[in-house]
């Protein structure tokens, strides 16, 4: 599905903090918090470039919809986030994250004004993840199946009506969306599986399984040559057993020793040779 897959660092945890650590600022001082942390260009201009990220992390709306909103933006950039970071990996995930931020902030700063929202995740996250797991169903309230697809058009909806009425915010947005959408659109690819129509499908062959069946046979030689005591017999399959003993193979305690167990596990064993010689070993009869 993507050009590349980068190691997955899990920077959706880091999010996750920034938006609860921001949440707490927030809380204890709402003008001081948008003085400080609010995306203005000319403030960056002066030397507090943290503005350019940190307007991402803010929750609107008074002290219980701003829990509220803080709540389902972490459910929302877990789910998403999580497995969007997992299927493209961490750096992947981080570019896309900075080009919808720094992408809103451009915008804001040509149209010059102040941005103080959580837009990545409701708009950006939500359209490529949307893209990429299109087939994703949510079950709203814990009872109503939505597909994303369906959610993601109807934040789409939203989006483009806030910019058609007039929302400055709104057109910041939509030009942060664009510019993660397009990243993802670089790194996408199709696959597509082509089958020869000519091409008729074997029958499935059935596999022997030679290993286990050596075994078998050679812990029946093993039970009846103790059973007799001969010692020449008891000789050879000890040799034989060290001879074909496959080296650097783990094998279990003497007492897991059970190749008559039904499961026919330890007669699979490519250890079982080794194991063998330590069974006779322990068990042939001392010499008179």
């Amino acid at each position: 599905m993507f050009r590349s897959r980068g190691e997955n660092f899990r920077f959706v945890f880091v999010l996750l903090f920034l938006n609860v650590a921001f949440f707490l600022l927030e809380y204890q001082d709402k003008e001081k918090y948008a003085r400080l942390f609010a995306f203005d260009w000319d403030a960056v201009l002066t030397g507090e470039v943290w503005r350019l990220v940190t307007y991402q992390f803010t929750q609107a709306g008074s002290a219980f919809m701003q829990a509220l909103s803080l709540f389902i933006t972490l459910l929302l950039l877990y789910m998403m986030g999580s497995a969007l970071e997992e299927e493209w990996g961490s750096l992947h995930f981080l570019t896309l994250f900075a080009a919808s931020t720094l992408g809103s902030a451009a915008v804001a700063a040509f149209l010059g004004i102040s941005l103080l929202g959580t837009y990545f995740v409701y708009f950006t996250l939500l359209f490529v993840y949307a893209a990429a797991f299109p087939q994703q169903t949510f079950y709203l309230f814990g009872m109503m199946p939505v597909r994303v697809r369906v959610l993601a058009f109807f934040s789409l909806a939203v989006l483009l009506y806030g910019v058609v009425s007039g929302g400055a915010a709104n057109a910041a947005a939509l030009g942060g969306a664009v510019a993660g959408y397009c990243y993802y659109l670089t790194q996408r690819v199709r696959v597509r599986f082509v089958v020869p129509a000519a091409v008729v499908p074997e029958a499935p062959r059935v596999k022997i399984d030679t290993t286990a069946i050596m075994n078998a046979a050679r812990y029946a030689a093993v039970r009846q040559a103790l059973a007799k005591g001969a010692e020449a017999e008891l000789d050879r399959l000890q040799q034989q057993c060290e001879r074909d003993t496959v080296a650097n193979v783990n094998i279990c305690p003497p007492a897991d020793y059970k190749p008559e167990n039904t499961d026919g596990y330890c007669i699979r064993c490519e250890g079982f040779a080794e194991c063998s010689a330590r069974y006779l070993r322990l068990n042939r009869p001392a010499a008179v």
